[in-house]
């Protein structure tokens, strides 16, 4: 089994899970159709499914046409009523060529956020638009109790798991992680690892939750020291319960340039 990202638009990953021994294919959040046709008219795949984690257009806009070429199958967010064929919720399971994944509502960036975890060895995580290397999604339909609650239930999945988000914001996500925790060795490491990569174009992605709890400000808005600086950042005091705190290091990082 390899998964490995198709880019698309400026910063979007395409993710195509495929079996050595099969020609079928599987994509996650496919935003442009013609990225996912010439792959599998290049490599003689065929499209056998797709995964929809929340219904932006750079999630979906490839979705209706995909469908049509291959009458796959579509699991996602329930509403998406002209889009999936399967609707899905808290703890469903999905058969994935030879992979089992389960969905995790993680309502924060949208309501209707999934993220798809399957409990193979390493573990797999695709985490959409609610985690990133070294970020988040911003919270534009939700609110920041439900976005630190997602993060939590992430936060509980093995250390081991691989977490395959859809943008490559590394290296913006790490500018500002930097700010709030200049002397975190773990992540000058990982900053200068990301920088190595992108310099000839590799993704940055997947990362691992080992890595996020030790590198990601959302995972760590609970440490003293980096919300005393995102609350410097906004000139304000540091927040006095979790909730509000990491809603202070969200703030900072939406005004951060």
């Amino acid at each position: 089994m390899t998964i490995f990202p198709l880019p698309a638009f400026q910063d979007n990953y395409i993710w195509i899970i495929q079996d050595k021994d099969s020609s079928d294919i599987w994509v996650v959040d496919p935003g442009k159709a013609d990225v996912v046709l010439n792959y599998c008219h290049e490599q003689k795949k065929t499209l056998a499914g797709i995964l929809i984690t929340h219904h932006h257009k750079d999630h979906t806009g490839g979705v209706a046409e995909l469908k049509q070429y291959s009458n796959c199958p579509v699991y996602g967010p329930e509403h998406l009523t002209d889009l999936v064929t399967h609707p899905v919720d808290e703890n469903d399971l999905i058969q994935v060529l030879s992979l089992s994944f389960k969905a995790i509502t993680t309502p924060g960036h949208t309501l209707d956020h999934l993220c798809y975890f399957s409990a193979q060895e390493p573990p797999i995580l695709f985490s959409g638009d609610t985690l990133f290397k070294g970020g988040c999604g911003r919270i534009m339909e939700g609110t920041p109790e439900q976005m630190l609650a997602a993060m939590m239930k992430i936060s509980d999945l093995p250390d081991d798991t691989l977490i395959y988000g859809t943008h490559e914001y590394t290296l913006a996500n790490y500018r500002f992680a930097l700010s709030v925790e200049p002397a975190n060795q773990d992540l000058i490491e990982s900053n200068n690892a990301s920088q190595k990569l992108r310099a000839v174009e590799k993704p940055t992605l997947p990362t691992t939750l080992s890595l996020e709890k030790k590198t990601n400000p959302f995972l760590r808005s609970h440490i003293d020291a980096l919300k005393v600086q995102a609350a410097q950042q906004l000139n304000e005091i540091p927040a006095a319960n979790s909730v509000a705190a990491f809603s202070q290091v969200r703030r900072a990082k939406d005004s951060f340039s």
